[in-house]
């Protein structure tokens, strides 16, 4: 764990277990998040669209960042911190100060397609909070493009300190290197994985060691230590698992795995509904494959 910027390393974007009446199991993602740390994750971030924080109430949102604290450490849990309103993300943010944490992970304004200045004002008022802010880029979800000339701005204006960088463009990490070499540009998308940490990426905000950690690690270490010998073939054997990272039903199929591997993913919460026949049946064998190969 890097201690002045913990966003560093194998983050993982935390699912979130669910009991049979869609109510919250905090025992169960306390024991996940330490499990997680245990096969060699560096921190977890609760409250990204992996743990459905869209459908959970205000209390269940807090009591998830105070529950992965108190499993592994403040200095180890980067929230997500997304909200309609720009005063409401900048609360979560001080909620996840006030809880322990080092760092936030904060989305454009999403509800709906914002211009530069607004994002501007909005990352200026979350910062304010205190906490080192990673923007999270997420143009096909959001509509909103932090595209590198922007992300250099927040950086120059002190908003930003990394970015996770989810339009699978891996042309722009070297862009962004240009405009802001200081800003941390972590893997936003299981898929590009290889590509963004051949291109320098500092770390990994990542979907698929919730079921899969110890592979995951070891190919993102071998990654970024430029050792492809060991991260091609390994990259090869996952990537029919990590490309579901970018998928809409990346929460069901991601769940589904951690189930198959012997974890507890679970339900959804609606509106997101279960996987059609021919997508369980992909999620199924890519993941028997696995473990098949001895990757879980």
């Amino acid at each position: 764990m890097t201690e002045h910027r913990p966003w560093r390393g194998v983050l993982v974007a935390t699912a979130l277990p669910l009991n049979d009446d869609l109510s919250v199991n905090y025992d169960r993602y306390a024991e996940h998040c330490a499990w997680l740390i245990e096969n060699g994750c560096d921190g977890v971030v609760p409250n990204g669209s992996l743990g459905e924080y869209q459908v959970l109430t205000p209390e269940e949102r807090a009591r998830v960042v105070e529950t992965a604290v108190a499993a592994i450490g403040g200095e180890r849990v980067m929230p997500g911190v997304a909200a309609y309103g720009s005063a409401e993300s900048r609360r979560w943010a001080e909620q996840a100060g006030e809880a322990g944490c080092r760092a936030v992970m904060l989305l454009p304004p999403n509800a709906y397609r914002a211009d530069e200045r607004s994002v501007l004002a909005h990352y200026a008022e979350v910062a304010r909070s205190g906490l080192p802010v990673v923007a999270y880029n997420n143009p096909i979800d959001t509509k909103v493009d932090l595209v590198p000339e922007l992300l250099a701005r927040l950086h120059g204006e002190g908003h930003i300190q990394g970015v996770k960088e989810f339009s699978g463009d891996v042309r722009r990490a070297y862009r962004i290197a240009e405009l802001a070499p200081e800003l941390d540009l972590l893997i936003g998308a299981d898929d590009v994985l290889l590509e963004l940490a051949v291109a320098g990426a500092k770390g990994w905000v990542a979907g698929y060691p919730n079921a899969l950690p110890r592979a995951s690690v070891e190919l993102y270490r071998a990654a970024v230590d430029g050792d492809l010998d060991t991260a091609l073939p390994l990259y090869r054997q996952l990537h029919p698992l990590l490309r579901w990272d970018s998928q809409v039903e990346f929460v069901q199929a991601i769940k589904l795995s951690m189930d198959i591997v012997g974890r507890h993913g679970g339900p959804c919460r609606p509106p997101r509904a279960t996987l059609l026949p021919g997508q369980e049946a992909a999620v199924r064998a890519a993941t028997e494959k696995a473990v098949a190969a001895g990757l879980a």
